[in-house]
C-alpha cells in the first residue's frame, strides 16, 4: 500500500484522486441503496438476494417426542450477489480500520515509506485473521468437527451447511474479492502488485474450490489452521516495527508455520486421498453435488500440495534473507568495536606524544639542570 497524502485542494469530481479519497463514502452510498431497497415491496425481493443468505432448506427432525425444524443452506448462482454486497461491506470496514486506527499510529511512529506500507498491510490482515480465526473456531466447536475428524469425509457430498458456515464462506470470498479494488484505492506500488495478486488469487481459488466442490468442512478446518499461523506472523511484524529488537514472535511463527504445512498436507491426504476414495458414494453428479471421482481428487490434492510447496519455498527464502541481514548486522557491530578501541588508543598515543615532546623541550631541560 502506498502513502496517501492528505491535501487541502479538492480534486475534480469523479477524477482518480477524488475516487481514491472518497471511495469509502461512495461505497457506503452504494450499500445504502441495497438497504433502502428492503423498505419497498417492489424492490425488496431484489435487495434481499444481495443482503441475506440464499438457498434455505428446512429439515424436520424428531428428537424424542418433539419435532423440530432445522434450517440448512446450499450454494447456488445467487450467492454471487450476496458476495458482492459483503465485498462492499469489507471495503467500508477496511477504510474504517485504516483511518481510525492505522493512520493514527502511523502519524505517531513516523515510519519510513517501506515500513508504512508493510505496517498498513499487517494491520489490516492481522485484524481480519484474528476475526476469521475466532469465528471459524467457534463453528468448528459447534459442529463437533474437531472431536470427530471422520465427519470431514463421512456422508459426502456435504451439500447442506448451517447458516454460520455458509455465511462464513460468503464473507471470506467477499473479503478477498475486496482486496482487488483496494490495490487501486490504496495506491499500491507497481512492484507489490504481482505479489498481492498471487496470494489473493490463491485464497479465492482454494476457498471457492472448497465451497463449490462441497468440501466445506475440510476447507473450514484448513482455513482456521492457516489463519492462526498468519495472524501470528503479522502480529510479530507489527511488534517488530515498534521495536526491532523484539523478534521472538518470528521464531514462534517459523515453528508453527512448518507444523501448519505438515498438518494441512496430512488432513488433505487423509480426507481426499483416503476418506473419499474409500467412500461408498463414488461418481460425478452435478445435480446432487457429488464430485467424488479420481480426476477431481487428484486435482484437489495437486492444488493443495503445490500451494504448500510454494509457501515453503517463500518461507525458506524469507528465513535466508533474515539470516543474511542478521549476519551482516553482527559483522558491522564487530567492525565498529575495534574501530572504537583503535580510536581510543590513537588518542592516548597522541597525548603521550605531546607529553614526551613537552619533556624534551629546551625550557624543560633548563628547569631540570637548575
Amino acid at each position: 500500500m502506498g502513502i496517501r497524502k492528505k491535501t487541502t485542494k479538492n480534486p475534480p469530481v469523479m477524477s482518480h484522486e477524488f475516487v481514491i479519497q472518497n471511495h469509502a463514502d461512495i461505497v457506503s452510498c452504494v450499500a445504502m441503496v441495497f438497504l433502502l431497497g428492503l423498505m419497498f415491496e417492489v424492490t425488496s425481493k431484489f435487495a434481499v438476494s444481495f443482503i441475506t443468505v440464499q438457498y434455505n432448506v428446512t429439515i424436520s427432525t424428531n428428537e424424542g417426542s418433539e419435532e423440530s425444524n432445522l434450517n440448512m443452506f446450499h450454494h447456488g448462482i445467487k450467492d454471487l450477489a450476496t458476495i458482492f454486497f459483503y465485498m462492499l461491506v469489507a471495503i467500508i470496514m477496511h477504510a474504517i480500520i485504516q483511518e481510525y486506527v492505522l493512520d493514527k499510529i502511523n502519524r505517531k511512529k513516523h515510519f519510513s515509506k517501506t515500513k508504512h506500507s508493510k505496517f498498513n498491510e499487517s494491520g489490516q490482515l492481522s485484524a481480519f485473521y484474528l476475526f476469521s480465526f475466532g469465528w471459524g473456531a467457534s463453528i468448528l466447536m459447534s459442529e463437533n468437527l474437531l472431536s470427530n475428524p471422520v465427519s470431514l469425509w463421512e456422508e459426502y457430498p456435504h451439500t447442506l451447511m448451517p447458516f454460520q458456515m455458509k455465511f462464513y464462506y460468503i464473507c471470506q470470498l467477499g473479503y478477498w474479492l475486496h482486496a482487488l479494488p483496494e490495490m487501486y484505492f490504496q495506491k499500491t506500488k507497481k512492484e507489490d502488485i504481482p505479489r498481492q495478486l498471487v496470494y489473493i488469487s490463491l485464497y479465492l481459488v482454494h476457498i471457492a474450490g472448497a465451497y463449490i466442490l462441497n468440501l466445506n468442512r475440510l476447507g473450514l478446518v484448513l482455513l482456521v489452521l492457516h489463519y492462526f499461523v498468519e495472524f501470528l506472523f503479522h502480529v510479530s511484524r507489527l511488534v517488530y516495527f515498534s521495536n526491532e529488537n523484539r523478534q521472538m514472535g518470528f521464531t514462534m511463527w517459523a515453528v508453527l508455520f512448518v507444523l501448519g504445512r505438515l498438518l494441512t498436507l496430512s488432513l488433505s491426504v487423509l480426507t481426499v486421498g483416503f476418506g473419499l476414495s474409500t467412500a461408498e458414494n463414488q461418481g460425478f453428479d452435478l445435480a446432487t453435488g457429488n464430485f467424488n471421482v479420481l480426476f477431481v481428487r487428484v486435482t484437489v490434492l495437486a492444488a493443495i500440495c503445490l500451494t504448500q510447496a510454494f509457501m515453503m519455498w517463500k518461507f525458506i527464502n524469507f528465513q535466508l534473507r533474515r539470516w543474511r541481514e542478521h549476519s551482516q548486522a553482527q559483522s558491522l557491530k564487530k567492525k565498529q568495536v575495534p574501530a572504537k578501541n583503535k580510536s581510543k588508543k590513537d588518542k592516548a598515543n597522541e597525548v603521550n606524544g605531546v607529553n614526551s615532546h613537552a619533556a624534551d623541550s629546551p625550557r624543560a631541560r633548563k628547569e631540570k639542570s637548575s
